[in-house]
């Protein structure tokens, strides 16, 4: 069913109620030209399976997913995942957002400029608190730079940042790396600004640290890193 925003308000009560089991990019567009994922088709349209209903959520014209895929994660820390996903404006590039079966609940801003981009990490209390953060590389091919959010009262908020840090380049279909705990706590896995390290990310006390933990040769390393096994 697609959704208006009115009828939405309406049923957001019962719409809550649901429990996302799945979550799909449809619509395939090449209304929005940048091809940072190594072609021109990105997605117009999410499709939220929940244990009651299918729930479509069709961008205007002016907006694209411009993503490999959904994540489904609990973002708001009540035992139900919600579905987070990289949505580009055109004019002011892309934004990370959290949907649930009432449609965006939450979403940082936008980077601000046409064909600038943004790739996810991970969601997880990172820092033992009880508060869910989401961690993403602001422009992995530029500025690459780590972003932490945290979702507070229905609201993504920043936490902390640290540049020198990447997970994608130009024309790779997926993203590197993500969020592993080896027995002491979670870290973030991305290579450095350069692609010969990977490197392990911490927060603590909504501050950054950083190691390097071996030298990156290709996907499989990090597939290694987050196995928690040893790197050259």
């Amino acid at each position: 069913m697609i959704r208006t925003v009115a009828w939405v308000a309406v049923m957001a009560t019962s719409a809550c109620a649901e429990t996302i089991v799945s979550a799909d990019y449809t619509a395939p567009t090449d209304r929005y030209a940048h091809g940072i994922l190594g072609d021109a088709i990105e997605w117009g349209e999410l499709q939220i399976t929940t244990d009651t209903a299918t729930h479509r959520f069709v961008l205007s014209q002016d907006r694209v997913f411009e993503d490999t895929a959904p994540r489904l994660a609990d973002v708001d820390g009540d035992g139900r995942p919600e579905v987070v996903v990289v949505e580009t404006l055109a004019s002011a590039g892309a934004q990370l957002a959290v949907y649930d079966a009432t449609g965006k609940i939450a979403a940082t801003p936008h980077i601000g400029r046409t064909n600038r981009w943004l790739a996810p990490i991970g969601v997880a209390d990172l820092d033992g608190d009880g508060m869910i953060e989401i961690a993403y590389i602001d422009r992995p091919h530029l500025a690459k730079t780590l972003r932490i959010w945290r979702f507070v009262d229905g609201a993504l908020d920043p936490v902390a940042d640290l540049p020198g840090l990447t997970n994608h380049r130009i024309g790779e279909r997926d993203i590197g790396g993500g969020i592993r705990n080896c027995g002491d706590g979670p870290e973030m896995i991305t290579a450095n600004a350069d692609w010969t390290q990977v490197m392990a990310t911490r927060l603590t006390d909504d501050a950054l640290t950083t190691r390097m933990i071996g030298a990156h040769v290709d996907r499989g390393s990090f597939a290694t890193a987050l196995a928690c096994g040893t790197l050259p």
